[in-house]
């Protein structure tokens, strides 16, 4: 079982495919600088630490307002 769940950080980001987004660019800057910002996390991998950061609420995106030309 996950832990966050997926059902509790669907809540935090809209989408799955933005949260996979979200969550692979912090666990790169993570490897880069080592720096969780949960306390003590539950996973030992980065990308599970930034899973953790988001349903921490610790992590938030801005979505971009790129159009999309036709």
């Amino acid at each position: 079982m996950l832990n966050p769940s997926i059902d509790s950080l669907l809540k935090k980001i809209d989408s799955k495919y933005t949260l996979v987004t979200v969550a692979a660019k912090r666990a790169r800057e993570m490897q880069l600088a080592d720096d969780c910002a949960v306390e003590k996390p539950v996973s030992h991998k980065f990308v599970g630490k930034a899973l953790e950061e988001i349903d921490a609420e610790l992590l938030n995106y801005v979505p971009s307002e790129e159009k999309v030309s036709e």
